[in-house]
Formats: structure tokens, C-alpha cells, sequence
């Protein structure tokens, strides 16, 4: 069942095009990965989506209703954070967590005290003296303890530590395992590998890729130290070859993945003695999109 959908969204600004046809759709129980860098439209989208901004143009839906016209229905079963989220200085982070719980309608206390727990957080200092990663905190807690059906995640684990930011990826699996969607927009890859079910590419306002990670995977390389007995011959004119360095006895390259079968043969004919292959990350997929590509656009404020 889809439960977040957008067809040919548009929005611009001016003369400036910020959101060129962006269609995207989140399932029951998925994690999406939205990535691309600033200044793409991921923040754009989800502003669009949370009914903060009017699209220019096609639409945007969550639960079957419309972004902009239904946003207070629609509010009321997701939970949103942000990538630098802003408290009330003088409550306290108990305070913040319980008044968006509130605002929810849920009443999760062992939940809330579990994830308190879980985030190292202390909930009784005022917000003004948390730092970044505290605010982060507050934020989390609140959307994680909620009883709701899609998590909106812009850049959420900005400011925390290597730490936390495994107990954020358990709280998304913990979500998933529940049957809960998100929309998880990152530009940290290791974290959309972890995390995401599918995944879709953002460039200067157009969804350029879009599919499994494992749909992906045929747009990388992988990449291979090998020695052999003897030198190898002509590699270097084989198709697919990559990023070649030749030492004495060994080679390291990338190999594009169609042509991994033809290389392999190749250079089992001078006598393998040593193979190490690492598979492609999404950090190979999403440079190979940037490659030779132009500047993507920003905004006024630098991030749209």
C-alpha cells in the first residue's frame, strides 16, 4: 500500500526552478532513502509535503490526502525532525518531549522513558543550554515515542556522535519492524545503506534514479586487488577497467560490473595467488551520478 505519493511535483521560485517533476512514493513498511546533496530539493520536497509550501505544480499526497489542503489530518499521524531543530529556551527537554506527545494524542510514558534512556538525554535541563546534538535528541525521542505512521527524517542524526547514531538507525528498524514507514532524507550514505529499502537520487530538482539498492548496484563498480604469478598482460585495454594501479606482482582497479565475468577470466590465466574484492557502496552509485555533472543549484539560503 503506498502510503506517500508524488506525481510531477513542481515548485518554482521566481525564474528559479527548484523542483522539476519530482515523482516519488513511500510503501507500508518501507524505508525510502532520499539523498542527494544541498541545494538539490530534498528540503523543498519535504516542506511541500509537510504543507509548509504550495507546490507549482502536480501534487503531493500522504494516506491518499492531499500535502496542502488536508496538512492538519495529515499531521496528526506523522512525526517530523528536522536537520537543526529549535526548542523553547526556557522548558525543559522533558517538557518539549511531552508537549509534542500532547500534540499527538499519544501517551507513551515507558516508550519515552526507554528512548530517554536509550539517547543518554537529560530531560530535566532547560533547552537553551543543549547543544546541537541534544536539540537532535529531544526531537528523536519525541517522534520516536509517538504512535506515528510515517517519520519524516530531514538529515536527523545532525550533531550526534558515531553512538547515537546507532541508536537512531535501531529506533528506525524498530519503526519498520512495526509496520511504520519513512521518508529518510540523508546525505550521510553509510547510514541509507544501513537503513533504506529503496532509494531515490535527487539532482537539481529531478529524481534521476530511483529503485532497490540492489537495482542500483549495476551502476557501480567493484573493486579488486589481485597477484598473480605472472604479469598480466593488456589489462589496461579491457573494457570496464577503472582507476588502474599497477605494482610489482599486483594490481588494484575498479571494474564496471557488467564486465567483471570477462575480466575475471582474463587474469585467471596468469595464476591468481591473491583476490580481494569489495562490493560497491552507495558512495560509488552517488559519485558516478555526480561525475562530470555541473554545479547543482541553491537556493538563496544555499540549501532548498
Amino acid at each position: 500500500m503506498t502510503i506517500l505519493e508524488t506525481k510531477n511535483l513542481t515548485k518554482t521560485f521566481g525564474k528559479f526552478t527548484a523542483l522539476d517533476g519530482v515523482n516519488m512514493n513511500v510503501n507500508s513498511g518501507e524505508v525510502y532513502g532520499f539523498i542527494g546533496p544541498n541545494g538539490a530539493g530534498k528540503s523543498t520536497t519535504i516542506r511541500i509535503l509537510l504543507g509548509i509550501l504550495k507546490a507549482s505544480q502536480g501534487e503531493a499526497k500522504i494516506f491518499g490526502l492531499d500535502a496542502w489542503k488536508d496538512a492538519v489530518e495529515i499531521h496528526k499521524r506523522i512525526a517530523y525532525v528536522p536537520g537543526d531543530v529549535t526548542l523553547w529556551p526556557n522548558l525543559t527537554g522533558g517538557e518539549v518531549i511531552d508537549l509534542f506527545m500532547k500534540l499527538r494524542g499519544g501517551s507513551h510514558k515507558n516508550k519515552r522513558e526507554e528512548l530517554i534512556e536509550k539517547f543518554k538525554l537529560d530531560p530535566s535541563k532547560k533547552c537553551r543550554t543543549y547543544s546541537k546534538g541534544n536539540r537532535q535528541k529531544v526531537a528523536l525521542v519525541a517522534a520516536f515515542a509517538s504512535e506515528a505512521d510515517l517519520y519524516i527524517l530531514d538529515e536527523p542524526t545532525s550533531g550526534l556522535d558515531p553512538l547515537m547514531e546507532k541508536v537512531f538507525q535501531e529506533s528506525v528498524l524498530e519503526a519498520k519492524s512495526e509496520g511504520k514507514s519513512v521518508l529518510l532524507s540523508s546525505h550521510i550514505l553509510s547510514e541509507v545503506e544501513k537503513l533504506c529499502d529503496r532509494v531515490g537520487i535527487i539532482r537539481q530538482g529531478k529524481i534521476i534514479e530511483t529503485g532497490t539498492l540492489q537495482e542500483l548496484r549495476h551502476l557501480t563498480r567493484t573493486s579488486l586487488f589481485i597477484e598473480t604469478k605472472q604479469p598480466i598482460a593488456d589489462i589496461s585495454l579491457l573494457k570496464g577497467i577503472h582507476e588502474l594501479e599497477q605494482k610489482e606482482g599486483s594490481l588494484s582497479f575498479q571494474v564496471d560490473a557488467e564486465e567483471l565475468e570477462a575480466v575475471m577470466k582474463h587474469v585467471s590465466q596468469f595464476g591468481l595467488l591473491k583476490l580481494e574484492s569489495s562490493p560497491p557502496t552507495l558512495e560509488d552509485l552517488f559519485m558516478r551520478h555526480y561525475e562530470g555533472s555541473s554545479t547543482p543549484h541553491t537556493g538563496a539560503g544555499g540549501k532548498v
